[in-house]
Order: structure tokens, then C-alpha cells, then sequence
């Protein structure tokens, strides 16, 4: 058990150490690239910061035993949607409201209202599909299903990349370079792989621990996954939104949460369609449900005030804990 809650913890601790280069790292990559806020955050962040949610539930499926790898796969791809909708998103919000308490920041999210309605919209479209639609008998249809999904996410970058939005501003000093004020390509490229390669090693730790513990404590791996792996394979994006909004890069801490909903809705589903049974019921079912209210919530508030977005946001939170209070109520009963 004692190696099982190290594995655990330290898989942690490796994503939180990751979050911080990586965000240094990829706010230097959009500046040398000339992109837009909006691609950085919501496409290259999104992407990096998503990658630790995408290659646990591949990890589980393809190399753990059969049923508990397929349990924890589906729950950590259901997870990862469910966690940025009800906990990073909230988490935004209630960042900008005690830092606006405290006087350190506008309450007035700075957002790019066509970048995030972008996002949510393709996010309620891809994840409705694979929720409601998905064809559960036909594999071949299911396959088409996953390709389709795949496309719809090409055309995604396609318009973020071609979409107005604010160009990068000047970053701090890069880590693995402090002294230069104009770092070469390949230490800013090294700085971002070194920090995926952590998160990465410590979603694979975090696989392990989780399919122990679930053991040990007696709840489905199903369910486990999607309630706690989650929560540190979404790290990176909920520390690097919450360092973003301290700082008032809103645009680049919202975009790399929406973004990364997009992506999780389209790579991982296509790989759960493929790959497992892919028959979503129960508090699994309810998971994706919720994910899409909560985002059909801020998708609505963003059409009000941007003075309101926090609050938008932050109404997630309850959708999180009505989910822990049914899991509870389930195994209690």
C-alpha cells in the first residue's frame, strides 16, 4: 500500500513541477512562433497540458489487465472532460474573484468571446456525439465515428489559427535559459519536452497507483478513474490557468481550459470508441452529461458580460460536488 500512495503522490508531484516549465515554456514557443494568444493557449497549451489525460487511458487500456485497463481507460477519458468543465473552468472563476477581493486583479474576465465560444461550441458538438451518438454495435460505423471526430479537430486548429486574436506578449526569462533574453529554438523546444516527459511519467506512476488503491478501497476502477485520476492529469491545466490569471494573461489561462476541452472531446473519445466497449451508463453516464451543462452554462454567460464570466464559470463547482455526493450516496447504499 505505502508504494502504491508513492506512485500516487508522486505522480503529483511530477505534474505540478511540469506545469511550470511547460507554462514558461510554451508562452516563449507562441512568441518565437508569431502566433496569437489564442492558438498558444488554446491549441499549443491545450494540447501539451493535455497529454498526461490522453496517454493514461492508452497506457491503461493497452497494457494493463483487460478489464480494470479498460474500466480506468474509459473513466479517465469521461474524467478529463467532466474535470475541466467542473473544477478547471470554476477554478478560473474563483481565482479572478478573491484575487478581485483582495485587490489584485479586475473582476472583468479579459476574454476573446469568438475564441471561447469557438472552443465550447465544437466541445458540446464532439462530446454530444460521442455521448448520445455514438453507433455502440456496428464497429465499423464506430471507427467512422472516431475519424469524423479526428477531422472536426483539424478543422478546429484550422480556424483558431486563421481567428483573430491578441498577439503574444513579451514572457519572462525562460528556465533553462535565465540569462538569455533571446533563448535558441531548440532550449525552448527542450525546456516544453522535458516538461511533457514528466507529466507524462507521472500519469503512467499514477496509472498504477490508482488501479491499487481502487482495489484496496473497493470501488469500481471505473469510477475511481473518473473522480480521481483526473484531478492530477488535469493539473497542468488548472495550475497553469490559475498562474495566467494572477498575472491577467486571461486569454491564454481560458483558452488553454477550453482548448484542452476540444481536444479531449475528439483525440481520447476517438481512441475509447475504437478501443473499448464504449457502452457509457450509470455515474459515467452522468459524468458527460454534466460536463455539458456546466459548458452550456459559461457558453451562455459569455453572451451577457465578460463582468459576469467568473460567475459563469464558477457555477461548474456544483455539478462537482452533486457528482461526489452521488458517488457517495451509491457506495453507501
Amino acid at each position: 500500500m505505502l508504494f502504491d500512495i508513492v506512485l500516487f503522490v508522486g505522480g503529483l508531484i511530477l505534474i505540478l513541477t511540469a506545469a511550470e516549465l511547460f507554462t514558461n515554456g510554451i508562452e516563449y514557443l507562441g512568441h518565437r512562433l508569431n502566433v496569437s494568444q489564442g492558438f498558444t493557449g488554446s491549441v499549443l497549451a491545450a494540447v501539451g497540458t493535455a497529454l498526461p489525460e490522453t496517454i493514461l487511458p492508452i497506457i491503461a487500456v493497452l497494457f494493463f489487465a483487460e478489464n480494470a485497463g479498460h474500466d480506468i481507460g474509459v473513466g479517465a477519458i469521461l474524467g478529463a472532460p467532466f474535470m475541466l468543465s467542473t473544477l478547471a473552468f470554476p477554478l478560473i472563476g474563483i481565482t479572478a474573484v478573491v484575487a478581485f477581493l483582495l485587490k489584485k486583479r479586475p473582476l472583468r474576465l479579459e476574454v476573446e468571446q469568438d475564441t471561447l465560444r469557438r472552443d465550447i461550441v465544437f466541445f458540446l458538438f464532439s462530446y454530444s456525439i460521442a455521448l448520445f451518438i455514438v453507433p455502440y454495435e456496428n464497429h465499423s460505423l464506430r471507427i467512422f465515428t472516431a475519424i469524423f471526430l479526428i477531422i472536426l479537430y483539424m478543422v478546429y486548429i484550422y480556424l483558431t489559427l486563421k481567428g483573430e486574436s491578441k498577439e503574444m506578449e513579451e514572457v519572462e526569462h525562460l528556465y533553462f535559459s535565465p540569462k538569455s533574453e533571446n533563448p535558441r529554438t531548440f532550449i525552448i523546444l527542450l525546456q516544453v519536452f522535458i516538461a511533457l516527459s514528466l507529466m507524462i511519467t507521472g500519469a503512467h506512476m499514477f496509472v498504477h497507483g490508482i488501479e491499487a488503491l481502487s482495489k484496496l478501497i473497493g470501488i469500481s476502477p471505473l469510477i475511481f478513474s473518473l473522480l480521481i485520476a483526473p484531478v492530477a492529469t488535469e493539473l497542468p491545466e488548472k495550475i497553469n490557468s490559475v498562474i495566467w490569471i494572477l498575472r491577467g494573461k486571461d486569454i491564454l489561462a481560458i483558452g488553454n481550459v477550453s482548448g484542452a476541452m476540444v481536444f479531449q472531446s475528439t483525440f481520447p473519445v476517438s481512441f475509447g470508441i475504437v478501443f473499448t466497449d464504449w457502452e457509457i451508463t450509470g455515474l459515467a453516464f452522468t459524468s458527460g452529461v454534466f460536463a455539458i451543462v456546466a459548458s452550456f452554462i459559461a457558453l451562455t454567460v459569455s453572451f451577457i458580460s465578460n463582468r459576469l464570466v467568473p460567475f459563469g464559470f464558477s457555477i461548474g463547482i456544483f455539478f462537482y460536488i452533486t457528482y461526489i455526493y452521488l458517488i457517495i450516496k451509491q457506495y453507501q447504499g
